[in-house]
């Protein structure tokens, strides 16, 4: 079975990531047994931790793909998580069951799969949605952090790219970086760097 999760669908700025992790059952309970949750319910150091775990066990096969925010002004979020899915889902073509965090498939089929669901809060139930969950966060982190250290004004690190009101306080200020997504509300393109 393979879950599919995402991170940074409604940040202004950065990267979409999604991610798909496939593992049988005794692989997922391992997980469960070392803490495994959703990754809002990790802090950054656990998420990373875990991030690691999973990419590196050769039992657990996994796919990270990333839509940039030029990307999303240009297509759309939909489109882009549209895309993502489908390269994960391409990528690993032996996996017949698939399950999306959330409660839309995006008007997407597969022909070749047996089962192919969404499930609203699916990081919470499967654990290869949970899995997917926390890679797909662990690159966001990543990437924010990157940003921080190039931008420092504009507190990547701490907001992570959403919409809060020091982030919004920091564009009025700075302007707008290139990773901004200036399709998105609450962004005026008038305030380009």
């Amino acid at each position: 079975m393979l879950g599919i999760d995402e991170a940074g669908r409604g940040c202004w700025c950065g990267s979409l990531f999604v991610a798909g992790v496939s593992c049988d059952q005794a692989v997922a309970n391992e997980f469960i047994r070392l803490g495994l949750k959703e990754s809002k319910q990790l802090s950054r150091e656990k998420r990373f931790e875990f991030a690691t775990h999973i990419s590196q066990d050769r039992r657990i096969r996994s796919v990270v793909v990333a839509k940039s925010a030029l990307e999303i002004d240009s297509k759309g979020l939909s489109v882009c998580m549209q895309e993502a899915i489908t390269e994960i889902i391409v990528k690993l073509p032996a996996i017949k069951h698939v399950r999306l965090d959330g409660n839309t498939l995006f008007k997407l089929e597969f022909a070749h799969l047996e089962s192919f669901e969404a499930i609203i809060q699916g990081d919470d139930k499967i654990p290869q949605i949970a899995m997917a969950s926390i890679l797909a966060k662990a690159h966001k982190d990543q990437e924010m952090l990157a940003l921080d250290e190039l931008y420092p004004d504009y507190g990547f690190a701490r907001h992570c790219g959403y919409g809060t009101r020091a982030h919004a306080l920091a564009i009025a200020k700075y302007g707008l970086i290139e990773e901004h997504r200036k399709s998105f509300k609450g962004i005026s393109p008038s305030n380009r760097v």
